[in-house]
């Protein structure tokens, strides 16, 4: 099938790549003039395991091509999907610019009588469907164009987002007409999971109610974390003990410093704004946001503790993308943290495989204020404490027998349960973990 996709960003590239691979010809719209020339040539401009090889391959045998030319993308395809960014307003809500500006273009390319499928697979509030469809008649004029909108949801995750949608738990469609849905099923024919065709509204809701479940459960297990810490109890064995029940599930109940990324955080507001425009108290919402905001504060509210203070205090961050596998920073708790530990005085020394070079873009003002270092031992080397906010499996790996020498103090904070406590321990380290209570911990090193 001729598909299109609106945006070569980090959903419309690996949609418009892993839709290359199972056969179907694209054709990719981009803005970024060199992000089209670098595509063309087989290059990714981002960074997702497996992405490379796929592109590469697709690019050379011709499945797949980049342009800026929006008509020959629209005139080359049967459906188009719109992968174009929804960020955030300043009251929370959606901002839909990006598509309704990709939506305006592909009506006024649109030939009169021939029929387009657009899919909506950016995150969008419920009732976008609906908005763009009104926004294609306008802008036809009276011409006798015909543009059907649907929902078709992404729900991959940084650092597999190629194997997520290679392999998809579920298909989520939402399509008015037995036309559209027939297209869509074409286009997913080969993909062997579960395909749910249901109207567009409730497909709209099904991936903002499906990331604000996920992101209540990471802060329920935080709160359990915190009595955790308070009582002597050991949160992770808690998380274990409820995973077992097949109602609760055990993933994402790993207790840390909280959410962050480009989808949940972001998510949740606008499906707040949404509530709240319809009249819908949310609230269960709002306390999941304020929970995950107060994340960073009590991590440093425990450190500060520890050490008697952090002015001039030198603390070595340990990631800097909100999740490992990924050098996406958006939304990182490790910026939040970060601000909090400078406000303190303290001295920054952050590190990570992948994110400097993006966070360095992403929060400018942090540059001047904040050591960079490369490598973790070096960043590490010299300070009061280090602090695992990114559980990178490198991090896993240090040679901790020898940083302990070169500590000023061997404080670690492990703020996703990374390192094995005992192993830490044994090697005389000041060790603070999330709910977990110190003293418990310490315990071989005062004997």
């Amino acid at each position: 099938m001729r598909i299109g996709v609106f945006g070569a960003g980090y959903v419309g590239l690996v949609t418009a790549v892993c839709l290359a691979e199972v056969g179907h010809l694209l054709q990719v719209v981009e803005v970024d003039g060199d992000k089209v020339v670098k595509l063309n040539q087989g290059i990714s401009t981002i960074y997702e395991p497996g992405l490379d090889e796929l592109l590469e391959r697709n690019v050379s045998r011709g499945s797949i091509w980049f342009t800026d030319d929006a008509r020959t993308v629209v005139d080359h395809s049967e459906v188009i999907f719109l992968c174009v960014g929804t960020p955030p307003k300043p009251d929370g809500s959606a901002d839909l610019s990006q598509i309704e500006s990709a939506v305006r273009k592909i009506a006024d390319s649109a030939k009169e009588d021939e029929y387009k499928l657009v899919v909506v697979k950016s995150t969008v509030p419920v009732g976008t469907a609906e908005r763009l469809g009104r926004l294609v008649r306008e802008e036809a004029g009276g011409r006798p164009i015909t543009i059907e909108i649907a929902s078709n949801p992404e729900f991959l995750r940084a650092g597999s987002a190629v194997r997520d949608f290679m392999n998809p738990d579920r298909i989520v469609v939402g399509a008015d007409s037995e036309k559209a849905r027939s297209m869509l099923r074409s286009v997913y024919e080969s993909f062997d999971c579960p395909k749910m065709f249901t109207t567009p509204e409730t497909s709209e809701i099904i991936k903002y109610a499906a990331n604000s479940f996920l992101a209540m459960k990471i802060s329920f297990i935080n709160m359990i974390a915190d009595l955790c810490e308070e009582v002597g109890a050991d949160v992770t064995l808690v998380a274990e003990g409820m995973g077992y029940d097949k109602r609760i599930g055990s993933d994402f109940l790993r207790a840390g410093i909280g959410f962050g990324g480009s989808c949940f955080p972001k998510d949740i507001r606008a499906f707040l704004h949404v509530a709240k425009s319809r009249g819908i108290d949310f609230g269960l919402l709002e306390e999941v946001m304020r929970i995950n905001n107060r994340r960073t504060a009590r991590i440093v509210e425990r450190l500060r503790t520890h050490l008697d203070g952090l002015d001039k205090k030198r603390i070595a961050v340990l990631g800097l993308s909100f999740k490992p596998g990924t050098d996406d920073v958006r939304e990182s708790q490790a910026a939040k943290l970060i601000r909090l530990l400078l406000r303190e005085g303290a001295i920054v020394k952050a590190t990570d495989p992948l994110g400097i070079a993006n966070f360095k873009r992403e929060y400018p003002d942090l540059v001047e204020e904040v050591e960079f270092h490369e490598q973790a031992e070096t960043a590490i080397a010299g300070s009061h404490a280090a602090i695992v906010v990114t559980d990178w499996k490198e991090y896993k790996t240090l040679d901790w027998t020898r940083i302990w020498n070169e500590m000023s103090r061997p404080v670690i904070f492990d703020t996703r349960n990374l390192l094995n406590p005992d192993d830490m321990l044994d090697l005389h380290y000041e060790y603070l973990a999330i709910g977990k209570e110190f003293m418990h911990l310490t315990a071989k090193t005062l004997t």
